[in-house]
């Protein structure tokens, strides 16, 4: 059918139909841009995903370490959206005592060839065992530049709290990382 032969009516519901798929096309990119922030802030106030605020930033431990218990850590990561870096751990688990600090090193790097910011997101599972993981330091706390195929070591000074309930023998720490270049370029431009 040739472009004279389209009655305006069709024309109309095509014009229509593009203007419904570029809208949508938006709203998908608009989504997925905000997916951290918004997954962030989600799991904070809820406590889903085995995130928990005390898990973040470790306070002050006096207590000795609870040596008559070994309690296995294991680690997991996974890059979103299939980017093209790699991210893992030194280490797939590890054993500790409830209440010793520990660090465990990750590696990341960004296999292409221009500049990215990656932020990990954190999780625990169990989620009962969320609260009792403190953490001294965490490439999960600061969003990370990377600049083309660069690689980094990432370390994590972990304890779990020797108020772990003693039905957990293992607990799960998973990481996300996510490609926030565009969110860090938008926050980093002057405004005005």
């Amino acid at each position: 059918m040739s472009e004279q032969q389209i009655t305006p009516k069709a024309k109309a519901a095509r014009k229509r139909s593009m203007v419904e798929m570029a809208l949508l096309t938006l709203a998908m990119f608009g989504f997925g841009f905000a997916m951290v922030p918004l997954y962030n802030a989600l799991c904070e106030l809820t406590g889903l995903n085995g995130r928990d605020k005390g898990m973040l930033v470790a306070t002050t431990v006096s207590a000795e370490p609870d040596f008559s218990r070994t309690v296995t850590v294991q680690f997991l990561t996974v890059v979103n959206g299939g980017r093209e870096w790699t991210f893992r751990p030194e280490q797939s688990e590890i054993k500790v005592h409830p209440g010793e600090f520990t660090t465990i090193n990750f590696v990341a790097e960004n296999l292409l060839d221009q500049d990215v910011v990656g932020q990990a997101v954190p999780a625990v599972t169990p989620g009962k065992a969320a609260r009792h993981v403190k953490k001294t330091e965490c490439f999960c706390f600061n969003q990370q530049p990377f600049k083309a195929r660069e690689k980094k070591i990432m370390p994590v000074r972990l304890m779990l709290d020797r108020d772990l309930p003693k039905d957990l023998n293992t607990v799960t720490l998973s990481y996300t990382f996510f490609d926030v270049t565009e969110l860090a370029q938008q926050s980093a431009k002057p405004e005005g």
